[in-house]
């Protein structure tokens, strides 16, 4: 099993950053797709972006294009997710999840972190 640690979590203001990372615990196609999904109170998980092993592919909620970029570094291991111009309605809790594929990474049966909180202040 893959394990994945997620970092970057925290306090922002309306219309500011935060930056979250998370670190896979080994290199493996297990770890094709890589993504992020967050939940809020009283609501269901959603979909935030998702990227592919080479760094070019990748998928965002609606909401959040223009706004969040997600990237990998050069050893495929990590998935950032910059959050520029956070609104209160960001405010979830953040997971990180991967898979061999989109679609295994979408149906929410790849690996899963334990979350991160994050909160954005009106």
């Amino acid at each position: 099993q893959v394990r994945l640690a997620e970092f970057g979590g925290g306090l922002a203001e309306a219309g500011g950053s935060l930056r979250l990372s998370c670190l896979a615990s080994e290199r493996t196609s297990n770890i094709a797709a890589m993504g992020w999904f967050r939940q809020a109170p009283g609501k269901e998980r959603e979909f935030v972006a998702n990227i592919m092993w080479d760094g070019a592919t990748t998928n965002y909620l609606d909401s959040v294009k223009g706004r969040f970029t997600i990237s990998r570094d050069m050893y495929k291991t990590t998935v950032s997710l910059q959050m520029n111009s956070l609104r209160p309605e960001d405010t979830a809790i953040y997971y990180c999840s991967a898979a061999p594929d989109i679609v295994t990474l979408s149906s929410g049966r790849g690996s899963w972190g334990q979350g991160t909180q994050v909160t954005v202040s009106s």
